[in-house]
């Protein structure tokens, strides 16, 4: 545990669990939303706003932050009014932002290829004290939202339709939803990287539904998951000289290949089990006291 007599890791650490914290929790509705892909989408946005930090002297977290929100607040207004022409407008934004980033960058008088890469791909050793302020800052308003709306934000993922008929602010619901995502993509800048923290939102949640489909557990599993790869990953960087970034998302992968391998008997197990408990509760029964099994059947039984 010598790692932790270093500053830098020990930012670098905390850095860690809050990311594996936040990329699950906000992950898991843009999966129910089948919208897996936005954290990839604003991390291309999110290069410009680092790039305008280091042209204006100024935090690229948090003009990166900014920069996200209002790409993602674009990104809602495209999925609303877009239509046919959504596609190769979110490709423009997408592909602006990346080309704005490294054009700003290149303009600034203490910017580099290779200060653009630690965003990038992440990076240990360039996690400074106000990194961590505002990581801690921004990651308390993403689980905030995340937990203190979830009844709100399940409702609005799961159907919109039927959100908006219980009179829930479905629009405002889904900007919030994708500012939330905005600002986690910047938390995980730093440790996982701009190009690579889809993953963490995503693949954590996937390898938790493999094990239950219960939105609670799925929750808590997905953090868990979160929680143990970046740390795993962080550790690992240290003592392999490996990019964190990297390892984090393959420790990620790795641990869904992981629960899929022990999933899939389980569920044929309990898949088997089920059919024989209900072939030998419908051979007990009397037949008036065998459920029908439709509509259809009800009426000819005349039940």
């Amino acid at each position: 545990m010598e790692f932790l007599d270093y500053a830098f890791m020990q930012r670098a650490l905390l850095a860690a669990v809050l990311v594996g914290i936040t990329a699950p929790a906000i992950g898991i509705y843009l999966v129910q939303r089948r919208q897996a892909l936005m954290g990839d989408g604003i991390g291309h946005v999110a290069m410009t706003g680092v790039g305008l930090g280091f042209l204006l002297n100024t935090s690229p977290v948090w003009m990166a932050t900014g920069v996200s929100v209002v790409g993602a607040v674009l990104m809602e207004l495209i999925r609303w009014y877009g239509k046919t022409r959504g596609d190769i407008a979110l490709a423009m934004l997408f592909y602006g932002g990346m080309a704005g980033g490294v054009m700003f960058i290149n303009l600034a008088p203490t910017g580099s290829n290779a200060n653009l890469t630690s965003y990038l791909f992440g990076s240990l050793s360039t996690v400074s004290e106000s990194d961590v302020t505002a990581i801690c800052v921004l990651a308390a308003l993403v689980v905030l939202v995340t937990i203190g709306l979830r009844r709100q934000l399940f409702a609005v993922s799961q159907d919109e339709e039927f959100a908006r008929v219980t009179g829930l602010p479905v629009r405002a619901l889904n900007l919030l939803t994708a500012i939330t995502a905005a600002v986690t993509v910047t938390v995980a800048m730093r440790v996982v990287g701009l190009l690579l923290v889809s993953a963490l939102m995503v693949v954590p949640v996937a390898a938790a539904q493999q094990l239950t489909r219960s939105f609670a557990a799925t929750f808590a599993i997905a953090v868990a998951i979160g929680v143990s790869v970046t740390i795993g990953g962080t550790v690992t960087s240290y003592y392999q000289d490996v990019p964190p970034g990297a390892t984090i998302v393959l420790l990620t992968i790795g641990a869904f290949i992981a629960l899929t391998a022990l999933a899939t008997p389980l569920a044929r197990r309990r898949a088997r089990a089920a059919a024989a408990e209900g072939a030998s509760q419908s051979a007990g029964d009397p037949a008036e006291c065998v459920i029908p099994a439709s509509r259809e059947a009800a009426d000819r039984a005349g039940v």
